[in-house]
């Protein structure tokens, strides 16, 4: 009863609530991104971000994200998930100046973080799916990501990331994932992230 009485007045008041999921591999930008929602609509950013993979190994959470787009209101949790890797070596880590034992550590809780971002899906109602645009997307990680979630008919928005750099290639995401909306941006720098908020709205608002 309660859920459909808030259903009707986020229907009445133009308000949705739902739990958005950032899903992609390593170092795809996921966390830039979740900083860059966050910061634009509570005045803070969700998590760390670094250069050596695997940063983020547990979901990191951020509750009641209020995105206005057009004088429509959807409150998020925004959700960013630790990257999807389809192996986690520790001596991955060694080149960063880790110490083998820290980045054994490291590698464990990695494989952990990989194990729980895919159990998570069962709690997330819609997915922007973070990718390198500099990087060959056709790859077993993002070919098993949105394999989950088409099963779970999770909807989908691909986001081509890092277009500010060399070597930028939109259109081969595009190629790769013609059946999903696809929205070019650079997290870092903020470029065309209006253009997500419209697309998110349009797709999952």
């Amino acid at each position: 009863m309660l859920g459909w009485l808030q259903g009707l007045i986020d229907r009445f008041f133009g308000s949705k609530s739902i739990s958005l999921g950032l899903y992609g591999a390593p170092n795809a930008g996921k966390t830039t991104l979740a900083n860059k929602i966050s910061m634009d609509f509570v005045g803070e950013p969700l998590g760390k971000v670094s250069e050596v993979p695997h940063e983020t190994r547990v979901v990191q959470k951020k509750e009641k994200v209020s995105m206005k787009v057009n004088g429509k209101k959807l409150t998020m949790n925004l959700l960013d998930m630790p990257g999807i890797a389809t192996k986690v070596d520790y001596r991955d880590f060694l080149k960063y100046g880790i110490d083998k034992e820290s980045a054994r550590i490291r590698a464990k809780e990695a494989t952990k973080g990989i194990i729980e971002a895919i159990k998570w899906l069962e709690n997330v109602d819609a997915a922007l799916v973070v990718m390198d645009s500099t990087e060959d997307p056709y790859t077993q990680v993002n070919i098993t990501i949105l394999g989950n979630l088409e099963a779970r008919n999770i909807p989908v928005i691909l986001v081509a990331n890092k277009t500010d750099l060399p070597g930028s290639n939109v259109k081969r995401i595009r190629e790769a994932f013609p059946q999903y909306p696809l929205v070019h941006i650079s997290a870092k720098n903020g470029h065309n992230v209006d253009e997500l908020y419209r697309t998110i709205f349009e797709k999952v608002g």
